[in-house]
């Protein structure tokens, strides 16, 4: 059993509540208290279970890999968003009379990672105009068909797929299970990016200045402003990923602040201001306010 030490801030049922939201997700496995996940770390397939004991979340092995301690710890941290202290963020909302409770009711959520940029990638390209019950659909599709698997209790548990195996397919084979003609060369293309190393979380990190990521993402093909800013509030934690164009981010103002349901960018720039520092917290805290009826 491994441990990381829980942060202050931290509440690991609401993690485990966005985690789930009643979505079909076919990468990972919410339970009652946990989290079950497989994943590829260097040369080691590991699936995991992540659970909460007192100041620690704990994490047992469930099949026979040996990873590096190091490396599954830092990946299960960077999943659960562990590092920051998300006390100057509270301290901004407490300012806001329209925002000031979600402090108390959403205690402790954290920005829930996907710590493979591939896989964010894919992802916020699957999801493109779509509903989300339908994204999950492609999603298991393309991950049932292309992926590696391995089954515990019973239970079939997936990688995401590899970039060089869906670099290698088709359009045609991606429309067989429901992925539009245009999605289906979007994803082929970036597959081909990774396979050829000609894209990278290090080296699109290394670029350290939030303008220049997006800018370098944005030249992708099939990744616009909406997708940049998604994977780079969800893989590469870019502390001010501002997802401009997310209905449900402008349906949660709407709620909440009374904007229209298509604000202007320079209305959302306006807003988000005195979040400095925290805009990708904001706008994951105004997903989660969706979910529930705003408290007085």
């Amino acid at each position: 059993m491994l441990k990381i030490p829980k942060p202050v801030l931290f509440s690991f049922q609401e993690c485990l509540w966005f985690l789930n939201r009643n979505y079909d997700d076919c990468l990972y496995e919410v339970t009652e208290n946990s989290a079950i996940k497989l994943i590829r770390l260097g040369a080691e397939v590991v699936l995991f279970e992540v659970r909460e004991a007192g100041n620690y979340l704990t994490i047992d092995i469930l099949n026979n890999a040996n990873p590096d301690a190091t490396q599954l710890k830092a990946y299960v941290s960077e999943w659960f968003d562990t590092t920051p202290d998300l006390g100057p963020f509270y301290e901004l909302l407490a300012k806001e009379k329209d925002l000031a409770y979600m402090v108390k009711e959403y205690h402790g959520l954290r920005l829930i990672g996907i710590p493979d940029l591939f896989e964010s990638l894919c992802w916020s390209i699957i999801g493109q105009q779509i509903n989300l019950t339908f994204a999950y659909k492609c999603k298991r599709a393309l991950v049932e068909k292309y992926s590696y698997k391995e089954t515990y209790q019973g239970k079939d548990y997936y990688l995401f797929p590899e970039p060089a195996i869906l670099a290698n397919v088709t359009v045609e084979e991606l429309r067989t299970i429901q992925f539009s003609r245009q999605k289906s060369e979007y994803i082929i293309g970036i597959a081909k990016l990774f396979a050829d190393n000609k894209i990278s979380k290090a080296n699109i990190l290394a670029l350290k200045e939030e303008e220049a990521i997006e800018k370098e993402l944005i030249k992708i093909r099939g990744v616009g402003a909406w997708t940049a800013n998604y994977a780079m509030m969800k893989c590469l934690k870019c502390p001010n990923a501002l997802t401009y164009g997310d209905v449900g981010l402008y349906n949660a103002l709407h709620a909440i602040k009374g904007f229209s349901k298509r604000p202007s960018k320079e209305q959302l720039d306006d807003f988000f201001e005195p979040f400095e520092g925290w805009k990708a917290y904001l706008v994951l805290y105004l997903w989660r306010s969706l979910a529930v009826p705003k408290y007085s």
